[in-house]
């Protein structure tokens, strides 16, 4: 079975338009994208995946199991994994704890199209533009 070269992002939220944007977004950007409206669907289909996803991008605060503590989980099964914090209380202490002080990128909610693919190539290590031509225009 032949597995697709193209990099995989596993995106969770439980806001739907959230999802659709960064869908339309890093879809443009080159990325398969897979979309998890919570935490249990994004374990289920992270054990799924082969190859796995390159970078888990989630929200802080969901319903149930926490942003930081899925992507403890997926970690403990996937130390190269990235990840990406999304959320939008950004200053609170829950936040700071949680993604900041533990050296986790996080981009503030709302973002722009070109925002977000930005800090994805930054999470991923990888300078803007090597992944597509995108200009950042607005979706």
């Amino acid at each position: 079975m032949e597995h697709s070269t193209t990099p995989k992002i596993l995106i969770v939220d439980d806001e739907q338009d959230v999802l659709r944007v960064a869908q339309t977004v890093l879809t443009r950007d080159g990325f398969e994208v897979i979309l998890a409206k919570g935490t249990d669907s994004a374990i289920s289909a992270f054990r799924r995946l082969n190859p796995k996803p390159v970078m888990l991008l989630t929200d802080v605060v969901m319903p149930g199991m926490s942003g930081p503590m899925l992507a403890d989980q997926l970690l403990a099964e996937t130390p190269e994994l990235r990840v990406l914090f999304m959320s939008g209380y950004d200053e609170t202490q829950v936040v700071r704890k949680y993604v900041v002080e533990r050296g986790f990128k996080l981009i503030a909610k709302p973002f722009t199209p070109q925002r977000l693919s930005e800090a994805v190539k930054e999470a991923l290590g990888t300078p803007s533009g090597i992944l597509s031509a995108t200009n950042g225009s607005p979706l």
